[in-house]
């Protein structure tokens, strides 16, 4: 038997000069010289790790209308072991993975290092906005359920 999810409140109707700047934020984002198809990467991500459906669902939708292949975003929880993403992926995803595990042990210098190897300081600026702007919306989704339709 399957649990019925309620959602609880929809935030951006309620208050929507939130919204406004969350959708400056990301579209600041997008505009950005960090690949579309790596902010995509981030959010799938983050929102794994979060287990925020919504936001699993709906970038992975703009990621395959971007042009992503399916097998890297089924790939996606491992990462690490896959052959599929560049090293300059990997050095980002494990910056994600720091940024949404904040607290356990921060985001390490050898992370931030590798980052910086692929990456100029504004596109790293734009990585960081990125990861912490979806963790963000994650925990605005999983907090008032907002569901898939």
């Amino acid at each position: 038997m399957s649990k019925v999810i309620k959602h609880r409140l929809d935030v951006w109707k309620e208050e929507p000069s939130y919204w406004d700047h969350i959708a400056a934020i990301e579209k600041r984002i997008y505009e950005s010289s960090v690949p579309n198809s790596l902010i995509e990467l981030i959010k799938i991500r983050a929102s794994q790790i979060n287990k925020c459906a919504y936001c699993i669902d709906y970038h992975t939708y703009e990621a395959l209308k971007g042009g992503e292949l399916q097998r890297r975003i089924f790939a996606l929880s491992a990462w690490q072991e896959s052959p599929l993403f560049a090293e300059s992926e990997k050095a980002v995803l494990q910056m994600t993975e720091e940024i949404t595990h904040i607290s356990v042990h921060g985001v390490a210098d050898e992370t931030y290092e590798k980052v910086k190897a692929y990456f100029n300081t504004s596109e790293i600026a734009d990585i960081i906005i990125c990861i912490c702007h979806i963790n963000f919306l994650n925990r605005v989704g999983v907090s008032t359920k907002t569901t898939v339709s």
